[in-house]
This record gives structure tokens, sequence and C-alpha cells, in this order.
């Protein structure tokens, strides 16, 4: 071996070995044992005495019946009312994956459902021939309708000489229009309504602030709607009475 390798062998030895330290230039053994010597592992034993603890099974029983503890979800599903149900399918059309905040949702809800209300007054009041503005004012209006209800001119008729024309030739039907015309005319003329060629029946009941003379008229409406619109022929007998029917509203007017 090389001499310069030997050398730095012997120093790595000496200043490696832990047993020996160097004082004033001298080697001092150390007493390894004294530092190094480990200490037995002492094992206590535990004397105590241990309580076992145990769910109470009839508190278990009772949480498990209890409805609030029931975390299911098809059991929370089939507990849905139906409004609950549609307003749930409404929200994941509407928004699809968005979670939207429960105060959010609920103006929502009522905001469709002030919407949806809105619609059916709306829808009602085209149907009945009234506007909104003029129902708020307290005035009438002109009402155009969708069918014809009469395309004559009432203050041109001969009520009197047509009614019988119609009654001579048994034909009952037309002799019954008459007669509801004759009636809008004389409403007409006691300015209780204001007659226009095309208007709804109702439009003209909804015109009528006197509660009697309303009454009796509604009467009259569906004994007219019934046999006119109705397409339904009536004898004689039948015209008798139902022309008893608006005699008895004329004198009422008068």
């Amino acid at each position: 071996m090389p001499k310069p390798i030997l050398i730095l062998f012997i120093l790595l030895c000496f200043t490696l070995n832990p047993s020996v330290a160097k004082v004033g230039g001298k080697a001092i053994p150390l007493k390894t044992d004294s530092v190094f010597k480990k200490k037995a592992a002492v094992v206590r034993m535990d004397s105590s005495k241990v309580n076992v603890r145990r769910f109470n099974e009839n508190a278990l029983d009772k949480y498990r019946a209890d409805k609030e503890y029931q975390y299911n979800d098809k059991s929370i599903g089939n507990e849905l009312s139906f409004w609950d149900r549609f307003w749930m399918w409404f929200w994941r059309t509407l928004f699809g994956s968005l979670s939207i905040s429960s105060g959010f949702a609920g103006f929502l809800k009522y905001f469709f459902l002030i919407l949806a209300v809105g619609a059916l007054i709306f829808f009602v009041m085209k149907l009945l021939g009234m506007d909104m503005g003029n129902l708020l004012l307290g005035k009438s209006r002109k009402t155009p309708l969708a069918y014809t209800e009469s395309t004559e001119n009432i203050h041109e008729i001969n009520f009197d000489e047509e009614i019988d024309r119609a009654i001579l030739n048994h034909n009952y039907r037309l002799a019954v229009r008459l007669l509801y015309l004759r009636s809008l005319k004389q409403l007409s003329d006691g300015g209780l309504i204001q007659w226009q060629p095309e208007k709804t029946n109702s439009a003209y009941v909804y015109e009528l602030n006197n509660p009697s003379v309303r009454q009796s008229f509604v009467s009259l409406t569906r004994q007219f709607e019934y046999v006119w619109y109705g397409g339904f022929n009536i004898d004689g007998a039948a015209f008798g009475n139902i022309n008893q029917l608006f005699q008895n509203f004329k004198k009422q007017l008068l």
C-alpha cells in the first residue's frame, strides 16, 4: 500500500474511534458503557376497573322511527306534494344544474305566481270584453266581440212587426233573437248600456249597475244563448214561456 494512503487511513481510524479522546496530546480511553447504557423499559399494569357503556336500544328505536332523522332522498321525494314537485321540476328546467339560494327561489316562486294570476285575470277580462283601465276608473267602454251579436242596427228595426212575422212563420228561434235585441234597445234607450253592433253579452251584463235589472237580464241572456247559439228548436209553448220573461223585463224597465 502506498505510504500516503496508509497515513490517511491511520488518521481516520483515530479520528472516528469514539472510545478514545485526546487531552493534552494524549489518548484517553472513554467508558462507553456509562454513556450508552440503556435502561430497561418498565410496563405498568392498569388495575382500574373498566365500565362498559352500551346504547339504549329503546332510544335507538325511537330515533329510527322519527322522520326528522330519516335522511332518505326517496322517502323525502314521496312525501313532497304535487305543488312542491312541480316547482322542483320548474327550477330544474329553468336553471338546469345551477344552484340558487332559497331566498331567491322564493322570490321567483311568488313572482311567477303573480305573473300567472295576472295573465289569468287579463285572459278573463278579454274574454268578457272588459278593460282594466276602465274597470279601475269605473267607466264603460266600447268593446268589440270576436263573433257578431247583431249585424243590424237595433234603432232601425221595427221589432213589433218583425217579431209578429217570426211568430206567424213559427220561426221561434228568430223571434227569441228579436226579443233579445229589443231588450238591448230598451237598455240602451234608458242609458243603462252603450249598445254597439258587436259586443259580448257579458259586457252588457257588466255595464248594468242595478242588481235587480242585472239578474233579470242574465236570465234573459241565458235563455237567448240556449235557443239561438245552442241551435235548439223550440215549440210554441216553450216560446210562450220565454216571451213572458221578456215581457216582464220590459215592464221592469218602465
